[in-house]
């Protein structure tokens, strides 16, 4: 989500796995891509002749949860996308399993690639502390709200940041997000060198669809130059909502 610390409250992170591609436009900016660059884990920027350089398994981290006895909430992959094509299934179950035996911890996965959760959920756990979320940035991937309810995650949400453009909007290729069978959204501008400005409008009208779909809204930032630049006060109110299951601890 962003800048790679989640979201304000969010005590981890968790990376059994790094790396990045770009999926649709949300990644055009991406810090885990520049971060990845800048400390040498990859080499090359991303083509699809050399996606295999941005991923990299860590076995050594696979016990790290375990270790951290007091209970968290914990982003994992926050460089990374846990179901990319090149994750091996096996590698998915085994980090999986962890979450389902550390059941103190709540775990957020983040993906671009529910279809490819879909694909590989008869072969996971489910545990109630697994949270499964979609990135969407604009209406023409609300289809992935679709494909995330098809899943049996215990919590589903959604993670409309950067935001690029109304989720409401219809047309070609486009479609109104529907909030049936989720948990929680989450809304935030874009930050960083280059940013794209999210407008008021956008995040007003799901602040407000959140309300009559009776789902927790949380608006995590403007963004800007860096993430706090434009703080997160909408209306002047800041908006903290969360999902109403029960959270880990």
């Amino acid at each position: 989500m962003g800048d790679g610390s989640a979201i304000e409250w969010t005590e981890s992170t968790w990376n059994p796995v790094t790396g990045c591609s770009k999926v649709s436009p949300g990644c055009a900016h991406c810090y885990a891509e520049t971060l990845s660059h800048r400390f040498g884990r990859t080499t090359k920027a991303w083509t699809p002749g050399n996606a295999a350089d941005n991923v990299m398994l860590h076995d050594d981290r696979l016990e790290q949860p375990a270790r951290w006895r007091r209970p968290r909430m914990i982003f994992v992959n926050s460089m990374s996308d846990l179901f990319h094509e090149l994750v091996p299934a096996a590698f998915v179950r085994r980090v999986f399993e962890v979450m389902a035996t550390n059941e103190r911890h709540t775990f957020q996965v983040l993906t671009k690639r529910p279809e490819r959760a879909c694909e590989l959920a008869d072969e996971l756990p489910w545990p109630g502390n697994v949270w499964l979320g979609v990135s969407i940035e604009n209406s023409r991937f609300t289809w992935r709200a679709d494909v995330l309810r098809e899943t049996p995650a215990a919590v589903r949400f959604i993670s409309a940041e950067p935001l690029l453009g109304s989720l409401l909007e219809s047309g070609l290729r486009r479609a109104p997000l529907e909030l049936g069978g989720i948990d929680w959204l989450i809304a935030g501008g874009e930050s960083g060198p280059g940013y794209r400005p999210v407008r008021v409008e956008w995040v007003r009208e799901l602040r407000e669809v959140c309300a009559e779909r009776g789902v927790p809204f949380f608006f995590k930032q403007w963004g800007g130059r860096t993430s706090k630049a434009g703080g997160r006060v909408l209306d002047g109110e800041t908006w903290d909502e969360m999902p109403c299951r029960e959270v880990a601890g």
